[in-house]
């Protein structure tokens, strides 16, 4: 038997490999598109509809995985969705067409919708089961598991360019990662996300049931909030290009300010939320993201812009982890139904700010972002947030 402290660092680090494997294997397979458009000889409406097929295949699995959830648990569901991304990069190594790439990405992304929602169960579990706060890092890991994918990309298509050694290698240590991480994950998900001091909201059903509308409010903020995170990432460099007129090589500073922001944010933002708590934060959090973000477009300039951003990187971070606690306190259904509407505000999110840019113009687009994240403050007031964990007893002080 483990001593408390070495029980949660144990499970800390599994329940962080699965981030680790979600962030390294959506990173592995789009660094090598340009590989794949050349193999299949694909045009760029071809290689969107790829892309989207993934978002399409996590955002309809919501049914699948709620059904899966309460069969296998969070653990075992984790293991074997992790395993299956492997699978689907070897498989994407050997496609010999284009609809059967369709195929495997849309199987991919109803892989990454269970691994979606099991590892965020097993990360409320874990907080739970220990009155600590670790979410936020947690999501910080998946960030991790991308740069490493960067890197093992630039290493392999050093020595050669063929797919089947790269992705063989990438599932490989995917499979080294989920064999080492399996013995310290949680043996119940959301089933045990009820603390001590905190008896669980859940109430599970059988069959169809129409969702509470607390776990509305949670989707609602789940969709605002990655509507807003998805578009500064595909609409940043364009904005500080075309409408703030910066260089060609400072455009690409929108997204790395947002993207450094939210991983130091996700770093520290498990102390904040012990202090201050979830909803505090979320709320605070997201209005400054909306106000930072629209006081940079009325003031324009290079300057302001990138601060505007970095008030978005430090406001939402901890949007994503914290409502992923708040709906696994609900339930593995509404746990999978507010992951599956967050998974579409990151898939339509951009696409709607492109139609508000194109009907009017992308400054208009990037106020809506700015709305958009006013809107999660807003939603975060109707939700029913854990206790801060300061005010609960520790069973061991943080040392995560």
């Amino acid at each position: 038997m483990f001593p408390v402290r070495d029980e949660f660092r144990r499970s800390q680090l599994a329940t962080g490999a699965l981030f680790f494997v979600l962030g390294f294997q959506y990173a592995t397979w789009v660094s090598r598109v340009p590989a794949l458009k050349a193999r299949l000889d694909l045009g760029e409406a071809r290689i969107g509809l790829l892309l989207m097929t993934c978002g399409i295949g996590a955002a309809v699995s919501f049914p699948l995985v709620a059904v899966l959830m309460r069969r296998l648990g969070s653990r075992l569901l984790s293991v074997l969705s992790a395993l299956a991304l492997g699978v689907v990069l070897l498989a994407l190594s050997v496609v010999p067409n284009y609809p059967v790439t369709l195929l495997v990405l849309f199987c991919d992304g109803v892989a990454v919708g269970c691994l979606n929602v099991a590892m965020n169960a097993q990360g409320a579990a874990l907080e739970a089961r220990f009155g600590r706060t670790t979410m936020s890092r947690l999501h910080a890991t998946f960030s991790a598991g991308s740069l490493l994918a960067a890197l093992l990309a630039f290493g392999v298509n050093a020595f050669t360019g063929t797919l089947a050694v790269h992705f063989g290698l990438a599932a490989l240590l995917l499979a080294v990662l989920v064999a080492v991480a399996r013995p310290g994950l949680l043996a119940d998900g959301p089933q045990e996300a009820a603390s001590p001091t905190e008896p669980t909201e859940r109430k599970e059903r059988r069959g169809f049931t129409l969702p509470a509308v607390a776990t509305l409010w949670m989707g609602l903020a789940m969709v605002f909030g990655t509507v807003t995170e998805g578009a500064m990432n595909d609409w940043s460099a364009l904005y500080l290009k075309d409408v703030v007129h910066a260089g060609a090589g400072l455009a690409p500073m929108g997204i790395a300010v947002v993207s450094v922001m939210m991983v130091c944010a996700r770093i520290f933002a498990d102390g904040w939320r012990t202090r201050f708590g979830d909803g505090r934060i979320v709320r605070t959090g997201s209005l400054l993201a909306g106000l930072g973000l629209a006081l940079a477009l009325l003031v324009g300039g290079v300057v302001p812009t990138l601060l505007g951003f970095a008030c978005v990187g430090l406001g939402v971070a901890a949007v994503t982890p914290c409502v992923y606690v708040a709906a696994a306190r609900q339930g593995s259904d509404a746990l999978s139904l507010v992951a599956a509407m967050g998974t579409t505000g990151l898939l339509a999110g951009p696409a709607a700010i492109g139609f508000v840019a194109g009907a009017t113009s992308l400054a208009w687009g990037m106020a809506a972002v700015a709305a958009s994240a006013a809107v999660v403050s807003l939603c975060a007031t109707r939700i029913r947030w854990p206790q801060p964990a300061s005010a609960a007893p520790q069973l061991a002080p943080d040392a995560a």
